[in-house]
């Protein structure tokens, strides 16, 4: 029985990374429910620390496509308008047309906000490059973190 656990939570761990092309799969959710799996069917005895880093790492890769986004839109010379569309871009587009609503959406939408506003067609491009990169950003923040959450996992089981 307990390789069967081993092996769901193994498979837990890999579909989170499943999640970063695919937002629709909920990646913390799925490295959550690997946690769970070896606490409650393995007697697991992960610490409070661990808990604890687990939930804060957690808040750190839900946030990280939008705090990316808005952090490279500013950078490449996005208004605050900007900015706040390139996040309410990507919880948008993480449903449409999965993976790559979660690009284009946030693109068009920065572009669309940043023309609006008068801004000139090569700022308004810029800005909306800036989305792309904030996404490309947050895939990689997501990758790091995720990474660091499992190795930890698996020296403290």
């Amino acid at each position: 029985m307990d390789v069967i656990i081993w092996l769901l939570i193994i498979a837990c761990f890999i579909l989170s990374f499943v999640g970063i092309i695919f937002p629709l799969v909920p990646s913390p959710l799925v490295l959550w429910i690997g946690f769970l799996l070896h606490f409650f069917f393995l007697e697991g005895n992960l610490s409070g620390l661990f808990w604890g880093a687990m939930v804060i790492l957690t808040i750190i890769l839900v946030v990280s496509d939008i705090i990316a986004n808005s952090y490279f839109v500013k950078k490449y010379g996005g208004s605050k308008w900007g900015e706040r569309i390139a996040a309410v871009g990507v919880i948008v587009g993480s449903f449409i047309v999965p993976p790559f609503g979660i690009i284009v959406v946030p693109f068009v939408a920065v572009l669309i906000t940043e023309l609006l506003q008068k801004r000139s067609p090569q700022e308004s491009v810029r800005a909306a490059i800036g989305s792309l990169l904030g996404f490309l950003g947050g895939s990689i923040a997501k990758v790091v973190i995720q990474t660091i959450m499992i190795v930890w996992f698996f020296i403290a089981a």
